[in-house]
């Protein structure tokens, strides 16, 4: 979290397993709250586990808000997330193709 509240973007992420070569990739985010991952295409199954704080994933006119220890599914639809209040995620993608 004082890596996300340092950022100008009020987030900081790192990657804790896979990459770019890997169809598995999880990432840790941090994510001031107010802030947001603006809308995008998901590249393949994923989830967000949130770990810290509170969050709303949206996807066109559906929303879902999570808090500590829920698990979302992002729908393979753009969607967005946004910090409800100061929290971190896990972000779990695995690449389709």
């Amino acid at each position: 979290m004082k890596r996300a509240a340092a950022a100008s973007t009020g987030r900081g992420a790192d990657t804790v397993y896979g990459g770019h070569e890997h169809v598995l990739r999880q990432t840790l985010i941090a994510m001031t709250a107010g802030t947001a991952l603006a809308e995008h295409e998901s590249p393949g199954e994923a989830t967000v586990l949130v770990m810290q704080g509170r969050v709303r994933l949206v996807a066109g006119q559906d929303c879902w808000d999570g808090i500590a220890g829920d698990l979302l599914i992002i729908p393979n639809a753009r969607h967005s997330l946004e910090a409800l209040e100061d929290a971190a995620v896990l972000l779990t993608v695995a690449k389709s193709g």
